[in-house]
């Protein structure tokens, strides 16, 4: 079962920058379109729409060659 946020729109607020505060990574805007067939594709959301936001798991970074303080 997948965990979700919710977010409420702003006015003009984009798919885009809605993907990027909450993955950093545009190339999810996909994903949040799919978890909202009842919002607008359109390149403008309007305000006070309710989205849910399916929370993924993040790749974790590499520490490896850094120094045991930044580890």
């Amino acid at each position: 079962m997948s965990q979700y946020l919710e977010h409420i729109t702003i006015e003009n607020q984009r798919w885009d920058t809605i993907a990027w505060k909450y993955y950093r990574d545009v190339s999810k805007m996909s994903l949040l379109i799919e978890s909202n067939p009842h919002a607008p594709i359109t390149p403008n959301l309007p305000a006070g729409l309710k989205l849910r936001i399916p929370m993924i798991e993040q790749p974790q970074q590499s520490t490896y060659g850094l120094p045991p303080w930044k580890q």
